[in-house]
C-alpha cells in the first residue's frame, strides 16, 4: 500500500514537471515559431520532466520522504528512462530530422536516420575508452556503462558553463568594469551620425538626379542601330555611369558607417542606463553580489588548482566539514547531525534550483542566437539532449555535496562509477577555461550583446528620436531620392 502511494507521489510530480516544461517550450523556445512537429514537444518535456525529478529524489533522500525501497525503484526506473532517451530516442530524432530537411534524402530518411544513430552509438561508446570512469566487472550492456559516458560528456558541459561563469560574473554584476559615458559623448556620437545620413542624402539626390537626366536624354535620342551601332553600345559606356558607380560605391560605404555609428550611439544610450541604474538601491545591492560572486570564482580556480597539484579529492561534504571546524576550532556545541541534515538540504535545494534557472535561462539564448524555422526542432533536441546529461552530471557532483548517510542509495543506484575522476576532471576542464586568454574578452564581448538585446527596444527608441523615421524604413538605394525628388522621377 505504502509503495502505491509513494509512486502515485511521484507520478504526480512528474506529471507537474512535465507541465512546466510544456509551457517552457510553449512560452519562451517556440513563441516565435509555429509547433509542426509534436514528438519534439513531448521529447523536450519527458526529459525535462525525469531530470527534475531526479532532483526531487535527491530532496526526498535527505528529508527521508518514501520508503527507502520505494526511492530506490524510482531512482533506477527514472536513470533506465532518463539514459533510454538520451541515448536512444533523442539521437534518432535528431538524426531524422537532419535527414528530413535533405530533400534527396527524403525518400530513404528512416534508412539514414539508423545510420546517423548507429554513427552516434560508435563515437559515443569509442568516448569511455580514454577514461578510468568504469569498473572493469561491468558488462557491454550495463546501465553504468551508459551513465559513465553520459557523465563524462555532462560534465564537461558543466565544467565549461561554470568557467565562462566565472569570468564572465563581474563584467556582469560590477559597476566597477563600467566605461564613463557622459551626454557630451552621446551628442558628439550622434551629430557625427547626423552628418553622416546627411552625406548619404546629398549623394543619393546626385544620383537620382543624374539618373532623370539621363533617363530623359534617353528619350530625346534615337539608340543607335544595325551592327556596329551595337558593338558602340556595348564598348562604350553612357555619360554619367562612371559617376553612378563611384557615388555607390561612396554610398555603401557611409551605410556601413552610419550603422557603425547606430550601433555605437545605442551602446552608449545602454551603458548610460545601466551606469544609472548602478547608482540605485537594486543597483549597489547586485554590485555587492557581483563582488562577493568574484570572491567566490576566485576560490573556486584557486581550489581547483590545488585538486589538480595535489591530486586531492574531498571525502567529506562542505556542510560537515565546515561545522566540524566551528565545533573544533570555535568550541561552539550544538547538534552535528541535526544541523548538516538542515544545511545541506537548504544547499542542496540552491544548487539544484539555481542549476535548472541558469540552464533554462542559457539554453534560451542559445536557442534564439542559431535556431530558425527549418533547424528549430533539432536544435530543440539537442538542447534537450545537453539538459539531460548536464542534469545526470550534476546528480554524480552534487553527491559530494551530501553527508554520507544520504549517499547510500545514489551510490547504489549509479553503480561502481569512478566518481573521483569526475570531480577531477570537472577542476582540469573548469581550470582551462578560467585561463583561457581570449575568454576575458570573449566575456566582456558576449555580456554587452546580452545587454543590447535585453535593451534593443529601449534603445532604439531613444536614437529614433533624433533622426527621421524614413531613414530606417527602407534599404533601397532609390527611396531617399523619391523622398527628395518625388516618386515620379523613377
Amino acid at each position: 500500500m505504502s509503495f502505491l502511494i509513494d509512486s502515485s507521489i511521484m507520478i504526480t510530480s512528474q506529471i507537474l514537471f512535465f507541465g512546466f516544461g510544456w509551457l517552457f517550450f510553449m512560452r519562451q523556445l517556440f513563441k516565435d515559431y509555429e509547433v509542426r512537429q509534436y514528438v519534439v514537444q513531448v521529447i523536450f518535456s519527458v526529459t525535462f520532466a525525469f531530470s527534475c525529478t531526479m532532483f526531487e529524489l535527491i530532496i526526498f533522500e535527505i528529508l527521508k520522504v518514501l520508503n527507502s525501497s520505494s526511492r530506490y525503484f524510482h531512482w533506477k526506473m527514472n536513470l533506465c528512462v532518463i539514459l533510454l532517451i538520451l541515448v536512444f530516442m533523442v539521437p534518432f530524432y535528431i538524426g531524422y530530422f537532419i535527414v528530413s530537411n535533405i530533400r534527396l534524402l527524403h525518400r530513404q530518411r528512416l534508412l539514414f536516420s539508423c545510420l546517423l544513430w548507429l554513427t552516434f552509438m560508435y563515437f559515443f561508446w569509442k568516448l569511455g575508452d580514454p577514461f578510468p570512469i568504469l569498473s572493469p566487472k561491468h558488462g557491454i550492456l550495463s546501465i553504468e556503462q551508459l551513465i559513465s559516458r553520459v557523465g563524462v560528456i555532462g560534465v564537461t558541459l558543466m565544467a565549461l558553463l561554470s568557467g565562462f561563469g566565472a569570468v564572465n560574473c563581474p563584467y556582469t554584476y560590477m559597476s566597477y568594469f563600467l566605461r564613463n559615458v557622459t551626454d557630451a559623448d552621446i551628442l558628439a556620437l550622434e551629430r557625427r551620425l547626423l552628418q553622416t545620413m546627411d552625406m548619404i542624402i546629398s549623394k543619393k539626390k546626385r544620383m537620382a538626379m543624374t539618373r532623370r537626366t539621363m533617363f530623359q536624354k534617353g528619350e530625346v535620342h534615337n539608340k543607335p542601330s544595325g551592327f556596329w551601332g551595337m558593338i558602340k553600345s556595348v564598348t562604350t559606356s553612357a555619360p554619367g555611369s562612371e559617376n553612378l558607380t563611384l557615388i555607390q560605391q561612396e554610398v555603401d560605404a557611409l551605410e556601413e558607417l552610419s550603422r557603425q555609428l547606430f550601433l555605437e550611439t545605442a551602446d552608449l544610450y545602454a551603458t548610460k542606463e545601466r551606469i544609472e541604474y548602478s547608482k540605485t538601491f537594486k543597483g549597489k545591492y547586485f554590485n555587492f553580489l557581483g563582488y562577493f560572486f568574484s570572491i567566490y570564482c576566485v576560490w573556486k580556480i584557486f581550489m581547483a588548482t590545488i585538486n589538480i597539484v595535489f591530486d586531492r579529492v574531498g571525502k567529506t561534504d562542505p556542510v560537515t566539514r565546515g561545522i566540524e571546524i566551528t565545533v573544533n576550532y570555535l568550541g561552539i556545541q550544538f547538534d552535528v547531525k541535526f544541523w548538516s541534515q538542515h544545511i545541506s538540504f537548504i544547499l542542496v535545494g540552491i544548487i539544484i534550483v539555481t542549476s535548472i534557472r541558469g540552464l533554462l535561462i542559457t539554453l534560451t539564448k542559445f536557442f534564439y542566437a542559431i535556431s530558425s524555422s527549418k533547424s528549430s526542432n533539432v536544435i530543440v533536441l539537442l538542447l534537450a539532449q545537453i539538459m539531460g546529461m548536464y542534469f545526470v552530471s550534476s546528480v554524480l557532483l552534487i553527491r559530494m555535496s551530501m553527508p554520507l548517510e544520504y549517499r547510500t542509495i545514489i551510490t547504489e543506484v549509479l553503480g561502481e562509477l569512478q566518481f573521483n575522476f569526475y570531480h577531477r576532471w570537472f577542476d582540469v576542464i573548469f581550470l582551462v577555461i578560467c585561463s583561457c586568454p581570449g575568454m576575458e574578452r570573449c566575456a566582456t564581448e558576449i555580456d554587452s550583446t546580452e545587454r543590447g538585446q535585453a535593451n534593443d527596444n529601449r534603445r532604439e527608441s531613444h536614437v529614433m528620436n533624433w533622426f527621421p523615421e524614413e531613414l530606417f524604413s527602407n534599404r533601397d538605394s532609390k527611396w531617399v531620392a523619391a523622398h527628395s525628388l518625388g516618386k515620379d522621377s523613377f
